[in-house]
């Protein structure tokens, strides 16, 4: 993808997983395969924001990875890139209820990610 092609997208996060991107610890990030984020791709970048405040952090994106469900993506992807900070079980027990069955039913992304740059 080149400079002219790449997009910049606005995603919210909760804290825990704002600060696991902020630390470089977080290296995949899953999101329900919406409309709006089917044609993101390698080189664009993707402006966290902190739900509920002005905290912002940028990442580019790596790699985007497509499963049929959550629990192929953890399987695909491996827990710790996820979140190095829970089990897998603990994992998709979270992410299952931040999305439920119909969401998840749309398919999984694996976003790969790197460099964060926190904002003020």
């Amino acid at each position: 993808m080149t400079d002219a092609t790449a997009r910049v997208r606005e995603l919210n996060l909760y804290r825990q997983y704002f600060d696991l991107v902020t630390a470089g610890t977080k290296t995949i990030e899953v999101r329900v395969k919406y409309p709006h984020l089917t044609d993101l791709a390698a080189g664009d970048t993707i402006r966290f924001r902190m739900k509920g405040t002005d905290e912002i952090c940028e990442v580019r994106v790596v790699r985007v990875t497509e499963y049929a469900d959550f629990e192929a993506l953890l399987d695909g992807e491996g827990p710790a890139n996820v979140n190095p900070t829970a089990t897998r079980e603990k994992q998709l027990t979270n992410i299952q209820a931040i999305y439920p069955p119909e969401k998840e039913a749309l398919g999984a992304l694996a976003i790969e990610i790197d460099t964060c740059h926190p904002e003020p």
